[in-house]
């Protein structure tokens, strides 16, 4: 008889490779279908394509997605466009120009198939969990070894079920349901599993509520989110041309999950996260009356039709109040041409909201950056500190009912009570354009390989190759520069914004606003120690949780950084250290980190044969006569990568071989 099978369960088994169990906590190794890049990540990919020598993906979708860095302030990001556009002609993959839209909505709208697993350059690719596909985020140079062929390896997640039940009540919708388990299990909640959503309530949710809710499983630390492809997903492939894309999946009915929650949607309020962590959750009535001056709707997070549809019905007939800037970020180019042939994009402009590009813009400082000291309310995934785009920022996240709401009134604002005041009917959980245009965000097609062949890869000036990487040496002895905290973000070791994601494409160059609200001194410290013994961090818990950005392991690692000692990681900044050829080590006791500070030197011997011994690394701390015993984590694979000095090194022998 056969074991009853989650949904993920299903998926994986489909996709796995070398003939593994998928043990839980095991290293398994999974063939992709497709592949997904965003340009402040993709532009290191396609240097990474290049710098292996390789003529043509060898997966069968990818795209690449211009979405990130869209301001041109400068030649910069503009030369960056055209780099990712002929790379991606070159090595064969489709292209969406800049302006099309974010690319988790777009690549729903144009590229997703249930079923499929979907690797990207970009952490929220869980997101495609809301059309029964798999998506996994991944470094940079990770994702060029997958477009080369290899499998994508990860560790075996633990699978947790969430029911749903009920259905959302008025002025209450999918950010709700999302910032709920936040609440109940912070941005380490999800750390090594797949959440899964199965239950009655379930079939209530259009797929870009699901949308919503599986994005921000990344805020959890989960490895992926996954949903049922059901009526809901075969209706959205339809509204989007693609109904024949659509197939039924589903857990089996006596499916056994390690972990498990249930949510009764019904019971639910409107929600909101204060400054600075998505995880500090409180009911809106709890912080109602707090003033606001920035209201921001749209990103990755609440991408679709619905999220603005409805902020436009709550404002029509209406004005926002004079203090604040509305801030409106379709995030895809249908979205935005359906909302002008319905007539809601016109009742956006006349109570004096201020619309966007289609893409990520503020939700990663590129632009709407907030005024100082002022609270700023969003739709966005993350509130990490700094993030918008000034260092101390006061950002909340919040539904696009309850941004409006404060838009309306200037002060954080229970949508339900508004709506009681003003008399507004609500308008129903579902909104749909009555004729989608399913061709606004159409991609550029994949050239046949003997033109893209003659494509010529175009550099400006500001595109370096990225640096060389030689393994590490067999003795350590680096200097600690930085002793941290728990719950580091990538945007706090390699800050977003307008000012450093130009240089995205210059490892060198954005190296130097590493750290810069921790230590501005950093780099010139980090450099310092380049040439000699390098030098270490030491961090609390969830070390390097967010973005996916590889920029936050490559910079330190052009600086010095040759060891990071933390009390654990999120899952792909480990990934990242090791793909870079850093030594990531866990205190086996963590305790051990309260032992340690910044001037220490933390001098590891036989460095190469004790990761190659066993799971435990000895560091020593000679000063203070401490032995640590620490845990390195590598699988067979990975300990490979790190003795050839990372993954680039690694695969290029390979590429060669093949």
């Amino acid at each position: 008889m056969t074991t009853p099978a989650t949904l993920a369960e299903k998926l994986i088994s489909r996709h796995l490779e070398s003939g593994a169990d998928m043990t839980p906590g095991e290293e398994i190794h999974l063939a992709v279908d497709q592949v997904l890049l965003q340009d402040a990540t993709g532009t290191l990919t396609m240097l990474a394509l290049e710098a292996m020598g390789l003529d043509r993906i060898r997966v069968d979708t990818a795209c690449q997605y211009v979405d990130h860095n869209l301001l041109q302030a400068d030649y910069r990001n503009r030369d960056d466009h055209v780099f990712l556009q002929t790379a991606a002609a070159r090595f064969g993959m489709h292209f969406a120009t800049p302006g099309t839209g974010v690319s988790h909505p777009v690549h729903m709208e144009r590229l997703g198939v249930p079923g499929a697993v979907l690797a990207g350059s970009d952490s929220h690719t869980c997101a495609a969990g809301s059309l029964g596909m798999l998506g996994f985020g991944a470094g940079s140079v990770e994702i060029a070894s997958v477009l080369a062929g290899e499998p994508l390896s990860i560790r075996m997640p633990e699978i947790m079920g969430i029911r749903l039940t009920g259905r959302l009540p008025a002025w209450v919708s999918a950010k709700d349901v999302i910032l709920e388990l936040l609440r109940r299990h912070s941005v380490k909640g999800g750390v090594g599993r797949i959440l899964e959503y199965y239950g009655p309530g379930v079939e209530t949710l259009t797929a870009m509520d699901r949308h919503v809710i599986a994005n921000m499983g990344a805020e959890l630390g989960a490895t992926t989110s996954i949903f049922p492809s059901d009526e809901q997903t075969r209706r959205f492939l339809e509204d989007h041309g693609r109904g024949d894309a659509w197939v039924p999946l589903s857990a089996d009915a006596e499916a056994r999950y390690t972990h498990h929650d249930e949510i009764d949607l019904g019971a639910l309020e409107p929600l909101i996260a204060t400054p600075s962590s998505p995880d500090n959750v409180v009911p809106v009535r709890e912080v109602a009356g707090t003033p606001v001056h920035q209201s921001y709707i749209g990103s990755s997070a609440n991408p679709g039709y619905r999220d603005l549809a409805i902020a436009a019905l709550m404002v029509r007939d209406r004005q926002v109040h004079p203090q604040v800037s509305f801030d409106l970020n379709p995030a895809s180019r249908q979205v935005l041409t359906d909302l002008a042939n319905e007539g809601l994009l016109t009742e956006l402009l006349k109570c004096g909201g201020r619309l966007h590009q289609t893409g990520c813009n503020g939700c990663m400082g590129m632009g709407q950056v907030p005024a100082t000291d002022q609270n700023s309310l969003r739709t966005t995934p993350r509130n990490f500190p700094g993030r918008s785009g000034i260092a101390d920022d006061h950002v909340y996240l919040c539904s696009p009912e309850t941004a409006t709401a404060a838009a309306l009134t200037g002060e954080i604002t229970d949508p339900r009570a508004l709506a009681e005041r003003l008399g507004l009917e609500w308008p129903g959980a579902e909104l749909r354009p009555r004729e989608p245009a399913a061709e606004a965000s159409a991609l550029l097609p994949v050239l046949p390989p003997q033109q893209a062949r003659r494509v010529e890869i175009r550099k400006g000036p500001n595109i370096a190759d990225l640096p060389a990487i030689e393994p590490l040496t067999d003795t350590l002895s680096p200097e600690t520069l930085l002793r941290l905290g728990d719950n580091v973000s990538t945007d706090t070791i390699s800050p977003a914004g307008a000012e450093a994601m130009p240089y995205r494409s210059n490892v060198q160059a954005i190296s130097q606003f590493c750290f810069r609200d921790v230590d501005p001194e950093y780099p010139n410290r980090g450099w310092a120690t380049r040439d000699g013994a390098g030098h270490a961090l030491v961090a609390g818990y969830n070390y390097g949780q967010g973005s996916s950005r590889e920029h936050a392991v490559l910079a330190p690692r052009y600086l010095g950084l040759r060891l990071v000692l933390a009390r654990s990681f999120a899952r792909i900044h480990q990934q990242n250290l090791v793909n870079a050829g850093v030594l990531a080590l866990t205190f086996a006791d963590p305790a051990d980190y309260e032992r340690l500070e910044a001037g220490d030197v933390l001098t590891v011997h036989d460095v190469h044969g004790q990761v190659d011994a066993g799971a435990e690394v000895m560091v020593e701390v000679p000063a203070k006569g401490l032995s640590i015993a620490a845990r390195h984590g590598m699988s067979a694979r990975q300990r490979e990568i790190f003795h050839a000095g990372g993954l680039i090194n690694w695969l290029q022998a390979r590429v060669a071989t093949a």
